[in-house]
């Protein structure tokens, strides 16, 4: 099945697919009009769509029916994570957390950062390309940086069942295999932090905050490889 994205779409309604999209349907596929295409709004909806004008540029369909989407799943971990230095290895790690399965991203500002700003278009156009080629109909939030101290702080004012877990590397002090930790059914947010590792006072203040220490194996795992091992194993215990 190809999947098309277009978040403007609604149901027995004609909508414009962007640029991009459009040159894909007609271009490269060759689709004309009153082909039939698979379209979702990034909402967990998926639409049968009927194309009325096979413009490469500006290709107009009209969705015709919304079907019942089982293409993603009912539980969601959020991922909030220090942007590694290359920034390629934060692009795989939004392309392959996409496919695999993830909620929403939020990029973190650590004490030990070594990079505190990253441009977060690109990383959104990674998310939509990774969300069709996987066949999810929700496309996940990507949030830009933000200090993990304003961060924290911010979720204090939030009331909900999410499960919270900080992965760090500090040995000496008392953590949880992080799939022992989780309980399927229930959403998760884990905090995962630079290639410094978080600062003993984030620890703390992240523990002050309601958030469960947890560690991702004896191996020391690279930022992203660690993030994406959280996903995975979100994702592994969920679909249990």
């Amino acid at each position: 099945m190809q999947l098309f994205y277009c978040k403007d779409i609604t149901p027995n309604a004609f909508c414009t697919l962007d640029a991009e999209e459009s040159r894909h349907a007609v271009r490269v596929l060759r689709l004309r009009e009153g082909d039939e295409l698979n379209v979702t709004d990034g909402r967990g909806n998926l639409y049968r769509c009927r194309i009325v004008t096979s413009d490469d540029r500006a290709c107009v369909i009209e969705a015709a029916e919304q079907e019942f989407s089982a293409l993603h799943s009912p539980f969601s971990i959020h991922l909030a994570v220090a942007p590694t230095k290359n920034p390629s290895r934060m692009e795989w790690l939004v392309e392959k957390a996409v496919e695999i399965g993830v909620g929403e991203i939020t990029l973190l500002n650590c004490d030990h950062s070594e990079r505190t700003f990253l441009k977060t278009d690109r990383l959104e156009k990674l998310a939509v390309s990774a969300m069709k080629q996987s066949l999810h109909t929700l496309l996940p939030e990507i949030h830009p940086a933000v200090s993990l101290r304003d961060w924290l702080n911010s979720q204090l004012s939030i009331v909900n069942s999410q499960l919270k877990f900080i992965a760090h590397c500090e040995s000496d002090k008392p953590r949880t295999p992080l799939a022992t930790a989780l309980t399927p059914g229930k959403d998760a947010v884990v905090l995962i932090g630079p290639e410094g590792d978080f600062s003993p006072e984030e620890i703390a203040l992240a523990l002050e905050c309601g958030f469960q220490p947890v560690s991702l194996g004896p191996s020391r795992l690279r930022t992203e490889t660690a993030a994406l091992y959280a996903v995975t194993a979100f994702n592994l215990i969920n679909d249990r």
